[in-house]
């Protein structure tokens, strides 16, 4: 059986599910402030010491700071994001991971043990470098190891485990929100990064990122691991040739693709680049007649091979410096790369302006206006299950539907129910907005909140992906942080009319999508890249 064919091998999902636990840890620290934020930062007892000799029962902080503190991991996100990129290029997908989980332990550690407000922000920015730096690495490495029929899914799971995250949080800080056990809510996401700390060790590197080090017999042991005892020498051919380009590869790999039509359509190109010199080829395994075909082979072909109707017009010429990978400017400068940029930028830009974040903000005022104190909640812990199911519909869904169809569909429900909620609000009807809440957060969630993390490990090649993923990694944090500082002024001014802004953007997001997003399903990752090859001038 090829391994084009195949959908669920058991090491790979044990792989995914592993990375994923990283997932889960960013998904507890953004949901581990709800429920016992009040007693944390404002208790009866303010800073007195009466449970415990060594700390204090509460971090005393008016609601300016309050906010701060919940939001500075936002701040520990760009940091993580920003730097994300070179980490992971020089340790790998796999150690990257490993070494992610260090700010999760002593974030956590450090907020459970903190005695003032700045141990906690400095705890909560610690944490918050790890969920950048996870933003970026784990969906990657998801990207990189996944089948092509269970790439969506695989890649949805990110999502998935970071709600997971958020709902335990929710529900394990109820009995948790007393004084002194506030302590420990904060402090148990040390727990799945310590696990995954270990288990992450019987993981294997990508085979792309190891092909892109040229350790070539290393990628394909690894790709066989990942595949089980499916036949892997049509997508390990790919790999190489994505990379090193058609000459390179047929003489690496041993493995010549048969000239079909079928073929001919799907082949993955290199962006059509200066021929490399030999030098940059690993040449350990070649004779010296293979060495210089290496060098000769499309430089002699038809004047323009990629143009004429002769059996060489589908070699992929190597990509030039092609083990370097390219920095933030470079991503800029490429013409076919930085279309890819600012489609990954955008999708992450959207993701946040279309106020997620400031829907959930409002969700405990919504709540209110229809329900006692009490039972709101409860209420906004319904909504995080909302969350949970949607997104579990979004992971059956993704490979079935596609990405393009599921993230219009949920840009166009976000810009339905925030429309809504702003009518809820003008006519005063509670029940509208209640149901507006719950719709917007199921639209959300099928679509918008997993697909932009999916979408860059898919749109990008493995020797751009670092820095086109840090930046919008950045991007994200940024617009994280931006919605968290400026909705509470906005909503201020002008109320549940902010809505109308979101609204606006969703739409926006909507029209983006229709008509810059290209569909990814059942593609190989430089099948994907290669479709971009006609924006090169």
């Amino acid at each position: 059986m090829d391994s084009h064919t195949i959908k669920y091998p058991k090491y790979m999902v044990y792989c995914v599910f592993v990375a994923c636990l990283g997932s889960f840890s960013n998904g507890w620290v953004i949901g581990s402030p709800n429920v016992p934020g009040e007693v944390t930062h404002n208790c009866p007892n303010g800073n007195a010491r009466i449970y415990n000799n060594v700390f204090p029962d509460c971090l005393p902080m008016d609601t300016a700071l309050w906010g701060f503190a919940v939001a500075s991991f936002c701040v520990g996100g760009l940091i993580g994001g920003l730097t994300g990129g070179a980490i992971q290029t020089k340790l790998g997908r796999k150690r990257a991971i490993i070494l992610n989980n260090l700010g999760y332990i002593s974030g956590g550690v450090l907020i459970g043990c903190s005695i003032n407000e700045a141990m906690f922000i400095v705890g909560r920015i610690l944490c918050g470098i790890a969920c950048g730096l996870g933003s970026l690495s784990i969906p990657t490495y998801i990207g990189e190891v996944s089948t092509i029929s269970a790439r969506g899914a695989m890649g949805t799971c990110n999502q998935f485990f970071i709600v997971i995250g958020i709902l335990l949080s929710s529900v394990i800080g109820l009995p948790l929100a007393t004084v002194p056990l506030w302590r420990i809510n904060y402090a148990i996401v040390a727990i799945p990064a310590i696990l995954q700390f270990f288990l992450m060790n019987t993981c294997v590197e990508t085979p792309r990122y190891l092909v892109s080090v040229n350790r070539i017999e290393d990628a394909r042991v690894a790709l066989q691991k990942l595949r089980g005892h499916a036949n892997i020498d049509a997508e390990f051919y790919g790999m190489v040739e994505g990379y090193f380009g058609t000459a390179a590869a047929q003489s690496l790999t041993n493995y010549h693709e048969k000239e079909d039509e079928t073929k001919k359509e799907t082949v993955p190109k290199s962006p059509i680049m200066k021929q490399q010199p030999a030098h940059d080829v690993p040449t350990d395994r070649l004779s010296a007649e293979e060495t210089d075909h290496l060098t000769t082979s499309v430089s002699q072909s038809t004047p323009e091979p990629f143009e004429s109707n002769s059996t060489e017009e589908n070699l992929v010429p190597a990509r030039h410096d092609s083990q370097e990978t390219m920095n933030i400017i470079q991503i800029f400068i490429d013409p076919v790369i930085r279309r890819i940029a600012f489609t990954v930028i955008f999708l992450h830009a959207f993701q946040q302006l279309v106020g997620m974040n400031a829907v959930m903000y409002y969700s405990t005022t919504i709540f209110s206006m229809a329900f006692d104190e009490e039972f709101s909640k409860y209420m906004a812990i319904v909504t995080t299950v909302v969350n949970f199911v949607m997104t579990a519909v979004s992971v059956a869904l993704i490979d079935r539907m596609g990405r393009r169809p599921l993230l219009l569909i949920a840009n166009a429900g976000a810009c339905l129910f925030s429309v809504l909620l702003v009518i809820g609000y003008v006519f005063n009807i509670p029940a509208l907005l209640v149901v507006s809440v719950f719709l917007y957060v199921a639209s959300f969630a099928i679509g918008i909140g997993p697909i932009p993390w999916l979408m860059t490990s898919e749109l990008t090649p493995t020797y751009a992906s670092s820095s086109v993923g840090s930046v919008g990694t950045c991007v994200n944090w940024a617009m994280n942080f931006l919605i968290g500082q400026c909705f509470p002024v906005i909503f201020a001014r002008i109320a549940g009319y902010s809505f109308a802004i979101f609204a606006a953007i969703a739409a926006i997001a909507f029209v983006f999508t229709l008509v810059f997003v290209p569909e990814t399903k059942g593609k190989t990752l430089e099948a994907i890249v290669q479709g971009f090859e006609k924006h090169r001038k």
